[in-house]
C-alpha cells in the first residue's frame, strides 16, 4: 500500500475508533437490541411521550452503528481495489481506490463529529453569551470581534441567529451580548467554546502602535424544553429593568423594556431586549437563567468541565482556552488540544469548526495535551 493510501486508512481507523470510544461500542450494540425489542412491543405505544424517546434514541443509535460498518466495508472494498490494482501493475485502479479512500476518510471525519454529539442537550437550540474583559475599549472592540465569528461560524452551518442582549461600549465594540443560535445540535457544536479568549494585536486605538492583549469571555448553554423542570425560588431573584441598546444605535427603546434577573445563589446574570415588551422579555429572560441552571447541573455532572468555566473566573490570563495573535505574527492557537491556525483571518470569520471537533473528541478520549501559550 502507497504511503498516501496508508494516510487514508490511518485517518479513517483513528475516526472510527473514536466514535466506537465514544458509543461504547458492545455496550451500544447490546443496548440497540434492547431497544429493536421494546419497539416491537404493541403496549409502548400506551405511553407516547416515553415511545418518543425509545425511537428516538434506537434511531441515533442505529444510524451511528451503521455508519461505523458501513465505512468499515467500504475502506476494506478500496483496500482490495488499490491492492489488485498494485499486483496487475494497473494505475488507473490504483488510483481510482486511493480515491475512493480519500472520500471515506473526509466521510469519516464528518461522521465522527456527529457521533460525538451524544450529550443529552447537544441536539438543542443554544444561548451563546460574551462578555468583554478589563481593559475598556480593547477588550469591548475584542468581543464585538468576537461575536461577529461566531454569528458567521453559525451562518456557514445554516443555523438561524438571534440577539437577544446587547450592551454597547463607550467608545468601540460591546460589553456584552447574548445570541440565540437555533439548528440540529446547536449547543453540542458551540458548548466547547466557553471559557476565556485572548486577543493579541498593534491596537488601532493606540496611537503609540503598540501591541495590546485583551480577553473576552464566552458562555454557551442550552435551550431547555418544557419537558425539563427546573424550580427558582422568586424570592432568589433580583430583577432590574433598563433601557435596551441596540447595535449601532438602531432599534433603540424609549422605555425601560429590558430586563435583567440575577440569580443571588448563584450569582448568575442573564438579560434579554430582544422585545419592546418588558413582559416578554422577562419571559425570556426567565427561561435563559433555567438554561443557565441546567447547563450549571450538567456541567458539574461532566468530568470534561473545570473551573476554568466557572462564570466566577476572572476574565484574564490562566483562565484562557484560546490564543488570537495577529502581530507580529499570524496564529490561532487552542491551549486545550494544540489546533492551530496560521489564517486568524478566516477563523474570525467564522473557520471554528477544526478547534470545535478537536475539543468534541478530547471530551471522549479524556487526552490532555502540553502546549505553550503564544506570545
Amino acid at each position: 500500500m502507497r504511503a498516501e493510501g496508508q494516510a487514508h486508512i490511518d485517518r479513517i481507523n483513528a475516526a472510527l475508533a473514536l466514535v466506537r470510544q465514544s458509543l461504547d461500542w458492545e455496550r451500544a450494540l447490546r443496548r440497540l437490541d434492547e431497544l429493536d425489542a421494546r419497539v416491537q412491543d404493541p403496549k409502548l405505544w400506551d405511553d407516547p411521550k416515553q415511545a418518543q424517546a425509545i425511537t428516538r434514541e434506537q434511531k441515533q443509535l442505529e444510524t451511528s452503528i451503521n455508519t461505523v460498518k458501513q465505512i468499515t466495508a467500504e475502506m476494506g472494498d478500496a483496500i482490495e481495489f488499490v491492492e489488485m490494482g498494485e499486483a496487475e501493475g494497473e494505475d488507473s485502479v490504483v488510483e481510482e481506490g486511493l480515491q475512493s479512500l480519500a472520500r471515506l476518510a473526509e466521510r469519516a471525519d464528518a461522521d465522527k463529529v456527529q457521533a460525538l454529539l451524544s450529550g443529552e442537550a447537544d441536539g438543542n437550540d443554544t444561548y451563546l453569551e460574551i462578555h468583554a474583559g478589563a481593559g475598556g475599549t480593547e477588550s469591548q472592540d475584542w468581543a464585538e470581534m468576537l461575536l461577529r465569528m461566531y454569528a458567521r461560524w453559525a451562518e456557514r452551518r445554516g443555523f438561524k441567529v438571534e440577539t437577544v442582549e446587547y450592551q454597547v461600549g463607550e467608545q468601540a465594540g460591546i460589553k456584552s451580548a447574548t445570541l440565540l443560535i437555533k439548528g440540529d445540535n446547536a449547543y453540542g457544536y458551540a458548548k466547547t467554546e466557553s471559557g476565556v479568549h485572548r486577543l493579541v494585536r498593534i491596537s488601532p486605538y493606540d496611537s503609540s502602535a503598540r501591541r495590546h492583549t485583551s480577553f473576552s469571555s464566552v458562555w454557551v448553554y442550552p435551550v431547555i424544553d418544557d419537558n425539563i423542570d427546573i424550580e427558582i425560588n422568586p424570592a432568589d431573584l433580583k430583577i432590574d429593568t433598563y433601557r435596551a441598546s441596540g447595535a449601532g444605535g438602531q432599534h433603540v427603546n424609549t422605555t425601560d423594556s429590558a430586563v435583567r434577573i440575577t440569580h443571588q445563589p448563584s450569582g448568575i446574570v442573564v438579560a434579554s431586549q430582544v422585545d419592546r415588551s418588558q413582559h416578554k422579555n422577562r419571559e425570556i429572560a426567565m427561561n435563559m437563567l433555567k438554561a443557565r441552571l441546567y447547563e450549571e447541573e450538567m456541567r458539574k455532572r461532566e468530568e470534561a468541565a473545570s473551573a476554568e468555566h466557572s462564570s466566577k473566573s476572572d476574565i484574564g490570563w490562566g483562565h484562557q482556552i484560546r490564543s488570537y495573535v495577529l502581530q507580529p505574527y499570524q496564529m490561532v492557537k487552542d491551549l486545550r488540544t494544540g489546533v492551530t491556525s496560521t489564517a486568524p483571518g478566516d477563523v474570525l470569520d467564522g473557520a471554528i469548526d477544526p478547534f470545535i471537533s478537536a475539543a468534541l473528541a478530547q471530551r471522549v478520549t479524556g487526552e490532555k495535551v502540553e502546549i505553550d501559550d503564544v506570545e
